[in-house]
């Protein structure tokens, strides 16, 4: 569990920067070098190397070089993970939403048949 805690944590960090989003979305396009990735962003490229070190880090990327160029794509992995957990947690709160609205739904019919009575 920890383990898995420390992956998501990773997963979710990365996506918590607006660079590294914009570089995964266009990421979702195809893969591209990191000068393409780059050219966007009003920043040094030892400084956007971070972001693309962070996200290969975290999972959301792979990165391939050849020759000069080094080129980036999407892991699914990451995706797949994120994906999951959130289920999980949609499940939850969904559970919890409808157990809420079933108890104020009872409390509700329970008043209008006068089956409560105010102290």
């Amino acid at each position: 569990m920890a383990q898995y805690s420390e992956q998501l944590d990773g997963i979710f960090q990365a996506l918590a920067d607006p660079t590294r989003r914009a570089v995964l979305t266009r990421l979702g396009e195809g893969p591209a070098s990191v000068g393409e990735l780059a050219k966007p962003f009003d920043m040094a490229l030892p400084s956007f190397m971070k972001h693309i070190r962070f996200l290969e880090d975290s999972g959301w990327i792979q990165t391939r070089k050849q020759g000069r160029v080094r080129t980036c794509a999407l892991e699914q992995e990451s995706m797949i993970t994120a994906q999951s957990w959130l289920a999980e947690q949609r499940a939850l709160w969904e559970g919890r939403t409808d157990r809420l609205e079933q108890f104020v739904t009872t409390r509700e019919e329970d008043n209008r048949n006068g089956s409560i009575t105010d102290k």
